[in-house]
């Protein structure tokens, strides 16, 4: 009897565990490395085990028998990369991964195709990050190139003090602190045999280096500037040999007929700014991801209810040391068709919990629906 196929992850946040979701109505195994076995996605995933994916021995008893390899974040050291090509399909492959790795490494690259990106420099020491800032003007951001996450490695500078304890781990990226007037996400999926299919393209709300809220399709920019932003994503995709769920998260710069977007960061898996899609879209980007890695045709990107808006809204904490005891209260303040996913972590300041997603023509009445419903989970009182 033959088996299902198996895809195998590296990772056990929140991600992994909706992939699960999506792995169970396609009939395919996930297999899950996962951090812990109560975490996010060790609590829904039947086929896993506890590891680090620097771990090689961990990984080759993920990988046996699997027919692919993916993963949930970008943090997979290059012997694991290594090991794990030499056993089975690894996708994204090393070559691409090495972009959403490297901040550097993805500048160069990115600027080397002509693909718009803020004024960046690689920087050494403190005399190379003075000289870059007196060249371009502070504050500047810098960033360490690796390791980063929703906002971590990331620093506002006025001056090269404010990052002197950086130092002694190789150079940083420095870049211009960028005027934008709104930013926004191309989502994409890309097969290994280079199949693309693209959702809308998201307006997005960051606090705190956090997505905070998404809006699809994109608001507040000229569809020009959206059609543009799709191309890039798919340009860098195919380009770069990606394969799985992009992200490509930007900045967009002027106004009327010189509105432009410039590159910000890249993510080559699900992402927090395609969560949406799990209500929004025929085929989810978690679906997608699976499909993509399998070589499988991929499915319509296409909302589920065309002419509406989709806003997705994050849970970062929550007074509630058990935010599913509130969904009562969140259906009644954002409507009982508004979507609530949690991810049964947890609770901690600030971190990601979950999301609401609510459809509706009006994008403003679905953002204030969605609000509600998060601030009921976090057990704080409506706003005024």
């Amino acid at each position: 009897m033959l088996t299902p196929p198996t895809v195998a992850v590296i990772g056990g946040g929140q991600l992994a565990r909706m992939m699960q979701e999506s792995a169970v109505a396609l009939g395919i195994n996930l297999r899950a490395l996962v951090e812990a076995s109560d975490g996010s996605t060790g609590q829904v995933t039947v086929d896993k085990a506890v590891g680090e994916p620097a771990d090689l021995d961990a990984v080759r008893a993920l990988i046996d028998g699997a027919d692919v390899l993916t993963f949930e974040h970008e943090h997979i050291p290059a012997p694991t990369m290594e090991e794990a090509a030499r056993l089975v399909s690894v996708q994204p492959p090393a070559s691409a991964l090495l972009y959403a790795q490297d901040k550097l490494a993805m500048r160069e690259r990115l600027t080397d195709m002509g693909i718009p990106c803020p004024a960046w420099a690689r920087v050494e020491d403190e005399a190379q990050l003075a000289e870059f800032g007196a060249t371009i003007g502070w504050p500047l951001i810098v960033k360490t190139p690796r390791g980063g996450y929703d906002g971590h490695g990331v620093a506002v500078a006025h001056s090269p003090a404010d990052v002197a304890s950086w130092w002694g781990n190789g150079p940083l990226l420095a870049e211009a602190l960028v005027p934008f007037t709104g930013e926004v996400a191309a989502l994409l999926a890309r097969t290994p045999s280079g199949e693309i299919a693209s959702w809308p393209v998201a307006s997005t709300v960051q606090v705190d280096g956090v997505c905070a809220e998404v809006t699809v399709p994109a608001v507040g920019i000229r569809p020009e500037t959206a059609a543009e932003a799709r191309r890039i994503g798919e340009r860098i995709a195919d380009e770069l040999g990606v394969t799985g769920v992009l992200a490509v998260e930007m900045f967009v710069v002027g106004e009327g007929a010189d509105e432009r977007v410039l590159v910000n960061e890249l993510a080559m898996r699900p992402h927090n700014t395609g969560h949406w899609t799990i209500d929004g879209a025929i085929t989810s980007q978690f679906e997608q991801h699976l499909r993509a890695v399998l070589d499988l045709p991929l499915g319509s990107t296409q909302l589920r209810a065309p002419g509406t808006h989709v806003v997705m809204v994050n849970l970062l904490g929550s007074s509630h040391t058990q935010p599913a005891r509130a969904l009562a209260a969140a259906f009644a303040a954002g409507g009982t068709d508004a979507k609530i996913h949690l991810y049964g972590k947890e609770v901690r300041p600030g971190r990601k919990l979950g999301h609401v997603t609510v459809v509706d023509a009006d994008p403003t009445r679905a953002l204030d629906r969605a609000r509600a419903a998060v601030t009921a989970l976090k057990g704080e009182a409506p706003a005024d």
